[in-house]
């Protein structure tokens, strides 16, 4: 020990040696140097080069700071995909301040309760969402300045409206975010401070009860950041990003960050395009007008750009696509593949920041089967760097990682919020063991390799015997006709639970039978592939599937739905 000491002694830091804390303004450090003359684009309304991006950002800040907001403050945003959206994630929090990425998705009394809980001093407002705070304005006294942002004038190029004067800005607002940068300078002395401040907070849009708000460090984000963008470029040639990807999110920006890969683009000097609005038709001309080749989204995305490319009669070109959110089922996957998408899965939760595995793609995925493969890339893939996870049993107890045996997945990484945003009661049950618990039911491979196979509140109980569905979906999703499909548990007087399986067909096989689909259930029960159990007593039609206000399927509702007659 004295010689541990003695070492220690020797080696002290020099009094101006620069501490360098992990906070989102050195994310920009390469990118002011190698990549000032690389482009940022919303939609076709606007293309800037970095260095103005950078001058944007002061201004911003500026802006901010002439408001009378301090450190601590909380600033919300209120908009679609945009290069205004962008600026907010760095200006905001670099200032010491909190960024709040309102869901737009939710209903108006929910998006209410997340501003009022959050309590944002200042608000940047896209004009199409006016009608959502313009009755509430008594309702939300927080907000002291509304920053006014409007794309109208752009959509209506051409017009009577084009030329003419700016329509008149409500009474409650400060100004319209374009004039007010433009008076603002364009320089800005960003200060360090310690990484562990809080940068940003949004909230789940969950199935249950009030959304809760989660939030995260500096520190979280850069080392969110770095792990996930390293797990990308490590991949095969073709899989992870590169230096001359071209990146469009498809991922909401009021959505986890939008998986941070705004942050990890930036931080690389990524050409970027923000789409604005998520109309497939436009997601389609931006990609082919901007040549794209980097984004991720959940599948309900994957199945627009699918339905209208095949419209269009093309297919995608060197076009990466990382998907999340919900279990990728392998009819979908397969139709992926086929147009020309080259795409992974990854797992994550609004809780994580949110990567924490994502597919691994070497010498042994490039040698599997078509069928093999396909099997493999619905998967969940393996931790990225600095995460640690366990498979528990109902009793806490870590299960073997032998591709078999389940459990609850619990995770442990460095970015993970440490808590729910005035509500310690549901972070202490997030939290509990020290683990922070995903409530998702999983396995993981002898090579590290996740699966997960259900929700712990999605399981299906039939006869005493689990049912995953999600195995059942994947099965059925293989028949040409499913365009969509949801497989809940409903009550049934005999085995206490059945599997229902609900369908969106696909427009050319309307008129395919339950009986049709079926049949695939009835062929992997004989095959050994699943039991007998486990296929579903009935199938029901839809023409839309319920999903939340980020995409996922909301079986919750579903089942609600079931039991008032409305499915």
């Amino acid at each position: 020990m004295t010689t541990i000491l003695n070492q220690h002694d020797n080696y002290h830091q020099a009094e101006e040696a620069y501490g360098f804390p992990l906070i989102i303004k050195q994310l920009l450090n390469r990118a002011k140097i190698a990549s000032t003359n690389q482009t940022i684009s919303y939609a076709d309304k606007v293309t800037y080069t970095y260095a103005e991006f950078f001058k944007r950002i002061n201004r911003l800040a500026n802006v901010l700071k002439n408001m009378g907001l301090q450190p601590g403050d909380v600033v919300a945003v209120m908009d679609w995909d945009s290069h205004r959206y962008l600026e907010a994630y760095f200006a905001v929090p670099m200032s010491g301040m909190i960024l709040q990425t309102v869901n737009v998705r939710l209903s108006e009394d929910k998006v209410l309760y997340t501003i009022n809980h959050a309590a944002p001093k200042a608000l940047l407002l896209n004009a199409e969402f006016e009608p959502m705070i313009k009755d509430y304005r008594d309702d939300a006294p927080s907000i002291e300045h509304v920053i006014w942002a409007d794309d109208a004038e752009d959509d209506d190029a051409g017009s009577e409206k084009a030329g003419s004067e700016k329509a008149e800005l409500p009474d409650y607002v400060d100004g319209e975010y374009e004039a007010l940068l433009a008076a603002a300078s364009d320089t800005f002395d960003f200060p360090d401070f310690d990484e562990n401040t809080i940068a940003t907070t949004f909230y789940t849009s969950g199935t249950t009860g009030d959304p809760k708000g989660v939030f995260f460090t500096h520190r979280q984000i850069v080392l969110q950041t770095m792990a996930s963008t390293l797990a990308s470029a490590l991949n095969a040639e073709g899989q992870g990003a590169r230096y001359d990807d071209v990146y469009m999110p498809m991922t909401p920006l009021f959505h986890v960050h939008a998986w941070c890969w705004p942050y990890g683009a930036t931080m690389i000097g990524l050409n970027q395009v923000y789409p604005g609005r998520y109309l497939a038709p436009k997601l389609v001309d931006l990609i082919e007008e901007h040549k794209v080749t980097l984004s991720h989204g959940v599948p309900a995305i994957l199945q627009m750009l699918l339905k209208e490319m095949a419209a269009r009669g093309r297919k995608f070109e060197n076009f990466k696509l990382l998907l999340g959110g919900s279990k990728l089922n392998e009819g979908l996957a397969k139709a992926a593949i086929e147009c020309g998408i080259e795409f992974m899965s990854g797992f994550g939760m609004s809780e994580s920041c949110p990567v924490l595995s994502r597919a691994v793609f070497d010498d042994k995925t490039e040698s599997m089967t078509l069928e093999d493969n396909l099997n493999y890339r619905c998967l969940s893939g393996s931790p990225i760097m600095l995460v640690s996870m366990e498979i528990w049993d109902e009793n806490g107890q870590p299960q073997p990682m032998d591709g078999e045996s389940t459990g609850e997945l619990v995770i442990r990484a460095p970015w993970l919020t440490q808590n729910y945003f005035k509500n310690p009661d549901a972070g202490n049950a997030l939290w509990k063991g020290g683990w922070m618990h995903t409530q998702d039911i999983a396995c993981i491979s002898a090579n590290g390799t996740l699966s997960i196979t259900d929700r712990l509140k999605d399981v299906i109980k039939s006869g005493g015997e689990w049912v995953s569905s999600l195995e059942v979906e994947t099965i059925l999703s293989f028949h040409p006709s499913v365009a969509d499909i949801a497989v809940i548990g409903v009550p049934d007087a005999r085995w206490g639970e059945r599997p229902l399986a609900l369908i969106v067909l696909k427009p050319d096989y309307v008129d395919t039978t339950s009986t049709d689909i079926l049949a695939l259930g009835h062929q992997a029960v004989e095959r050994g592939h699943l039991p007998k159990y486990g296929v579903p007593s009935e199938v029901r039609f839809l023409s839309e599937m319920p999903k939340t206000s980020v995409g996922k399927l909301d079986k919750k509702r579903m089942r609600s739905m079931y039991s008032e007659n409305l499915i």
